[in-house]
């Protein structure tokens, strides 16, 4: 995206693969990529830079990726009537405008697992040509429910397996980077219940199968223990939420490789801002919270894979706070070193991009944050970005509108 040449000195670098903090270095950026990891020494002697950028006292971190987000919602109170009363233009314009929210809080690559209009496709057309600024899209396009299921709103109703094909191909026609499905009910929607099951196994068989033979993966939107097995048993890459994990489900998480994405942010929000919400969701909030953070900590003591994603769009919970998932997640006994490989290198392999972002080193996307503080030290030095590099355009985040 960005042509030249660009040398950032930083006090510290944390690659994201695990290894040590590295002190001292210059990472050299051409034209979008990640050139070389030197000592700022070498550098100087060199004359080819086009931008040299002082990290002074900063730590270098790979761009960090939210797993889950809703780009084209502002956040209010209630998803669902906001939802349905939403235009196509105004779907996209708040989907620009929360791109850029996004990448300035450090995130560089966001996985869109729904909207009404399916314009996050749209979005990251346009980021991608140089257009808009904001971070690297992956973008689901509708989500797949039953016929009156969680989220019809913002989705495609499919029954059977013959309907689920169908609609995995309308979003691929439709240029869909991944697949979401709806597993169970869920808080956001009036009329279901969250620990109910919702599309059954044959039926997420058909989406899995036509989604991974056009090497798509596949998103499940999970909060109830059958739900949850069922999605694991139908091959999903990633169950979002799951609230209630039994043993059996931890077990299926583990047999499969399947990655967990918590998203804790979402009923934490809800929770913070009970009384302003439908009563059906302040209802279902109260019944989740708890049993929600309990299966998140047997999932990590299980050793299950997990990696950051926030739900960004639900109601209050902002585009830029993902740096609040990380410090729950660290707060709940995630250890520091593995909270960082969650919102990178883990996020990375869970969308395929392994070998694209997720870590710090020569051939990669220069996906970088500077950040004031070690974040293995103090989890709120993912809060202070000072600096935002998405595929080697810089982003200032401290002085620019």
């Amino acid at each position: 995206m960005t042509a030249g040449r660009t040398v950032i000195n930083a006090r510290t670098m944390l690659d994201g693969t695990g290894s040590a903090a590295r002190s001292g270095v210059a990472i050299v950026i051409e034209d979008g990529r990640i050139a070389a990891i030197e000592s700022p020494g070498a550098i100087k002697t060199q004359t080819s830079a086009t931008n040299v950028v002082d990290g002074g006292s900063l730590t270098a971190l790979p761009g960090m990726i939210n797993m889950h987000a809703h780009l084209d919602s502002m956040c209010g109170p209630d998803f669902a009537i906001t939802a349905r009363l939403a235009t196509e233009g105004a779907s996209a314009l708040a989907a620009a405008h929360n791109a850029w929210v996004t990448v300035r809080s450090g995130v560089t690559t966001v996985r869109d697992l729904g909207n009404p209009f399916g314009v996050a496709i749209a979005v990251r057309d346009a980021i991608d040509r140089g257009h808009l600024r904001g971070p690297r899209i992956l973008a689901a396009g509708k989500l797949i429910c039953m016929t009156g299921g969680h989220g019809w709103y913002i989705g495609i109703e499919a029954d059977g397996p013959h309907e689920m094909r169908k609609a995995v191909r309308e979003n691929l026609k439709a240029g869909a980077d991944c697949i979401k499905v709806i597993a169970t009910g869920g808080v956001l929607s009036p009329g279901v219940e969250v620990e109910h099951s919702q599309l059954q196994v044959d039926e997420l068989e058909a989406a899995v199968s036509e989604a991974h033979r056009a090497g798509r993966r596949v998103a499940a939107h999970a909060i109830g223990t059958d739900g949850v097995k069922n999605a694991l048993r139908a091959g999903v890459d990633t169950v979002e939420h799951g609230c209630y994990l039994d043993a059996e489900a931890i077990e299926l998480f583990l047999r499969t490789n399947a990655v967990y994405v918590p998203t804790l942010s979402a009923p934490y929000w809800l929770r913070e801002h009970r009384d302003e919400l439908p009563p059906y969701a302040a209802r279902k909030t109260d019944a989740v919270y708890e049993a929600h953070r309990e299966s998140f900590v047997a999932a990590l003591k299980a050793g299950v894979r997990i990696a950051a994603g926030t739900d960004a769009g639900t109601p209050f919970n902002h585009h830029d706070l993902f740096a609040h998932e990380l410090r729950m997640m660290r707060e709940l006994g995630m250890g520091a070193e593995d909270v960082l490989l969650s919102a990178t290198s883990r996020a990375a392999a869970a969308l395929g991009l392994e070998a694209e972002c997720g870590t710090i080193a020569p051939g990669r996307s220069a996906d970088i944050v500077l950040v004031d503080g070690d974040p293995r030290a103090d989890v709120r030095a993912f809060e202070r970005v000072r600096m935002v590099f998405a595929r080697g355009r810089t982003i200032a985040t401290h002085d620019d509108a």
